[in-house]
């Protein structure tokens, strides 16, 4: 049977999922679209509670639909007209997919002492947490740890941006991202305030025994309690007449650094 109405049970979850954050932590569940999404969530393991899919689709990515399929729970085949209208990109290529929320819980035994890691506070636009994510990946980093107050990761531009990253790189979330910084200090790893203001070059610091690279708000930075949580505050060195960088650049600059 071939789905055509909005009216279906199935179609009104994934709009709600697609929505709404709040609904997506309610249900423990998100919303991939797209043939290398799709695939790259079925391969790396995550849980497939529903495939959609349109029937061109299925012909033409014939080889990523028996994957995908045979890791869903479900699969249904949606009409062309109606899949465009759930659809959350421009260009639909006929493949959706509902998946499990992946393990993001404050787990610090995780951590390793020299370990490389970023940490994230209130970050809020979606695009700069997906290429985080995506850079974190490409780099190599440990794990991302996260603040309550960012923004969903499981938003559609956050999965979209992080170009499947999303589904790999391990995530924390610290309730209280304060005190969770504050004890990996007390522990013994270097933790890194990125910061413009009373800062050490980060050319001239050494990283070699790796540590935590903090990265704040795109417009407030780092919250003061939080900088004073961390060992060392670091910045970056600025040239010509720019005052700032935008988080998601900042960003890969000073993870860059803390690997290299």
């Amino acid at each position: 049977m071939i789905i055509t109405s909005r009216d279906n049970d199935i179609i009104k979850e994934v709009s709600k999922l697609l929505s709404s954050a709040k609904y997506r932590k309610e249900k423990g569940a998100f919303v991939s679209e797209g043939v290398r999404l799709c695939f790259d969530g079925a391969i790396s393991g995550a849980e497939i509670t529903a495939f959609l899919y349109t029937a061109a689709a299925k012909d033409k990515y014939a080889d990523e639909f028996e994957k995908i399929s045979a890791c869903a729970d479900k699969s249904y085949e949606v009409s062309d007209r109606l899949f465009a209208k759930i659809s959350d990109t421009k260009t639909p290529q006929g493949f959706l997919c509902i998946f499990k929320a992946l393990d993001k819980c404050d787990v610090m035994f995780k951590i390793l002492e020299k370990g490389h890691y970023a940490a994230l506070e209130n970050i809020q636009d979606p695009s700069n947490m997906g290429t985080i994510l995506r850079t974190a990946e490409a780099l190599g980093v440990d794990g991302v740890i996260l603040s309550d107050d960012c923004c969903d990761i499981y938003s559609p531009k956050v999965v979209r941006g992080s170009m499947g990253a999303v589904f790999r790189v391990p995530v924390m979330i610290a309730e209280n991202f304060t005190d969770y910084i504050s004890r990996l200090t007390q522990k013994g790893i270097n933790t890194y305030a990125s910061t413009p203001r009373n800062a050490e070059n980060i050319n001239e610091t050494e990283f070699s025994d790796g540590g935590v690279m903090l990265i704040g708000n795109e417009g407030n930075g780092l919250k003061p309690e939080t900088i004073a949580a961390c060992k060392k505050s670091v910045r970056i060195e600025m040239r010509g007449r720019a005052e700032s960088l935008n988080a998601a650049a900042a960003a890969a600059i000073l993870m860059y650094k803390l690997l290299n």
